[in-house]
């Protein structure tokens, strides 16, 4: 049994092309609405770490309070980010794909290929 986790936004056309494209490989994720229910300080951070890449590179500017926060200004620190992300989920960029290969975010949606069996 594989398990897959997608963090999912409905509304995004790329995080419904990545839920599509694991469908259609023949699996069934578990489908996290990641805005109605935001992962935990903790689970965010270990998703984060376990993808190698910056939290920053986890942050969604577009249609986001990123501006208004100012959170494009170095002096945040990472801890300090993930505190935002966690008060305001939609700064979570997405879809956020957890496989046993690894942790992407799959932007575009090809890149989850790299995570099935």
């Amino acid at each position: 049994m594989t398990n897959i986790t997608i963090y999912h936004n409905a509304k995004c056309g790329t995080s419904r092309n990545t839920l599509s494209l694991i469908q259609e490989a023949g699996f069934e994720p578990n489908v996290v609405l990641y805005l109605e229910n935001p992962p935990s300080k903790a689970e965010l951070s270990r998703i984060i770490q376990a993808s190698g890449e910056s939290v920053r590179h986890f942050l969604r500017e577009r249609g986001t309070p990123y501006q208004d926060l100012d959170l494009g200004n170095p002096k945040w620190s990472d801890e300090a980010l993930i505190d935002f992300m966690i008060k305001h989920p939609i700064l979570i960029n997405r879809p956020i794909v957890v496989t046993d290969k690894g942790v992407r975010l799959c932007r575009p949606a090809e890149a989850v290929l790299d995570l099935l069996p």
